[in-house]
């Protein structure tokens, strides 16, 4: 079997190179898909409150068989949950719904700028769940440089991870840089570009002529191309797919190098545009979502 590289979080914690992503995934086929992954040698799953598909994340995690300190889960704490006393329980609502004790990672959502007291309370009772022990590594996620550095100033203790878009065509070289500078491990979502086909824009990575190009030199996929790329520059990738065929074909991305030719020439693929929304555009007007109770 294949065995995935760690890369080393500001704390110390190991988290496994390449995890599966479970945005979009329907609960009805996000248990099958969870345990296919886990057969094939997956072991981190992301998954978050938001997706509502927690409980079969976790039902996928116990049909494989696989002990619980062989795997990373990591999840998402919701903009309805921030705040101190309400994060601490949207803890407990995500860990009981994954049938979990601890979790690997836990991480805010989105950086809710409109309401940020908010979301430094949510930060603070990561941190006290962190001390607790009741998770091992604490993140944010889709944080602008502005969040950050007030999360930064206003906290104790620095986001092991920031998991944001990145892709071939919105690289956001210049937050990456800031995650660089204060140790933040980038955690792509998106990470063959799959937003940019969502959004029907008409554009997908996945057919570009360069990416194809450098697929065909190496016999590869142009998704396999995409993700070896940011493995290769240090990101944490989170593919995501509930097809068999698919799931296997992300992960079989360890037996090829690109050369720094073909890195670069997917770097200069950059078009500025991002396919998520744009962050100060998530709002509790905008995107509230209640997260049922376990």
């Amino acid at each position: 079997m294949t065995t995935v590289p760690n890369l080393r979080l500001n704390n110390g914690v190991q988290i496994p190179a390449i995890g599966l992503g479970v945005f979009q995934s329907a609960p009805e086929e996000t248990t099958a898909a969870v345990e296919e992954a886990l057969r094939v040698g997956y072991r981190h799953i992301d998954t978050a409150a938001a997706y509502g598909n927690e409980r079969q994340v976790g039902e996928g995690i116990r049909r494989s068989g696989i002990p619980r300190d062989q795997l990373f889960i990591e999840t998402k704490i919701w903009i309805n949950d921030f705040g101190f006393d309400e994060t601490l329980h949207g803890f407990e609502k995500g860990a009981k719904k994954l049938g979990v004790e601890q979790l690997d990672l836990l991480i805010l959502h989105q950086a809710l700028p409109s309401a940020f007291d908010k979301t430094l309370g949510a930060y603070r009772a990561l941190e006290k769940l962190l001390a607790d022990g009741k998770v091992r590594a604490i993140g944010v996620s889709n944080f602008m440089p502005e969040h950050i550095e007030r999360l930064l100033a206003e906290t104790e203790i620095v986001p092991a991870v920031n998991q944001i878009e990145v892709h071939p065509y919105f690289q956001q070289v210049e937050l990456q840089r800031l995650h660089e500078k204060h140790g933040i491990l980038t955690q792509a979502w998106s990470p063959i570009g799959g937003i940019t086909f969502y959004r029907g824009n008409g554009k997908s990575s996945l057919e570009d002529p360069t990416i194809v190009a450098i697929a065909e030199t190496h016999g590869k996929s142009a998704a396999q191309v995409m993700l070896r790329w940011g493995l290769q520059q240090g990101r944490s990738v989170i593919p995501k797919s509930v097809k068999p065929a698919r799931i296997a074909e992300n992960f079989n991305v360890f037996d090829f190098e690109l050369t720094a030719e073909q890195l670069a020439a997917i770097d200069a693929l950059e078009t500025g545009v991002r396919g998520g929304p744009e962050p100060d555009f998530i709002t509790l007007d905008n995107f509230s979502r209640p997260i049922p109770e376990a």
